[in-house]
């Protein structure tokens, strides 16, 4: 019998070969449960190939997405000069060229899929909370429920190594968002954090958060897989 697994998976940014290497070391089956922290978008080549993959899983395995801040600035872009500028100026430049249907060419708003926008508006999630985890993109207020956390600690506020987050219910927060330029996963504990820098040169990482088992592709597609502590209670 297949033992469940609860996989968390890192920022990806547009890095779609890592992604590919990353789930066929995986092997995700259908006992599993893969949750992916967000920042699918920008930054690396491929943001189209990621969204398309990502919506592949939805009837493949049982799979939750959150929202990064990255995909709330590409939505926001859509209605607002403002926003789009923000947006281009922080990665959306080359989520767009992705988009390009043409050599050289790169594509515009009105290029991007239906599908993608559906899967960003109605498929993602702002956490996830289980037994013995939260999952966000950024992180959590100490002291508040989940259904009260504020937009700027789940989606923008990012973790200072000095200053763990500790919530309230004992729970371990595993999360994104806040890049580790060494390409190593960050445990402190009452924190996980899965953003190991992909798309600048780290790897894209996972977690089985029941097991502690770790998967790690380089930007050659080459999987390391390592060990953290258990961390479930």
């Amino acid at each position: 019998m297949t033992s469940q697994r609860l996989i968390a998976v890192g920022d990806i940014h547009g890095s779609s070969h890592q992604l590919d290497a990353l789930l066929d070391a995986i092997q995700p089956s259908a006992a599993d449960t893969l949750v992916f922290l967000g920042d699918y978008v920008d930054r690396g080549p491929d943001s189209r190939g990621v969204l398309d993959r990502l919506i592949q899983l939805k009837g493949k395995f049982h799979v939750i997405f959150l929202l990064g801040n990255h995909e709330l600035m590409m939505l926001r872009a859509r209605d607002s000069d403002a926003a789009k500028r923000l947006w281009l100026n922080v990665g959306g430049l080359q989520a767009l060229a992705s988009y390009g249907n043409a050599p050289g060419r790169s594509g515009r708003m009105a290029d991007i899929p239906e599908a993608h926008w559906h899967f960003l508006e109605t498929d993602c999630v702002d956490w996830l909370e289980t037994d013995d985890f939260l999952f966000v993109h950024a992180g959590v207020e100490s002291g508040l429920m989940m259904d009260k956390q504020t937009e700027s600690a789940l989606f923008w506020e990012f973790l200072d190594p000095a200053k763990p987050m500790h919530h309230f219910s004992g729970k371990t927060v595993i999360c994104g968002h806040s890049s580790q330029k060494s390409g190593q996963i960050l445990d402190l504990g009452s924190t996980i954090c899965l953003d190991t820098y992909a798309y600048g040169g780290g790897h894209l990482s996972a977690l089985d958060c029941l097991t502690g088992a770790t998967w790690q592709a380089d930007l050659l597609g080459r999987v390391t897989l390592g060990q953290l502590r258990p961390t479930g209670k």
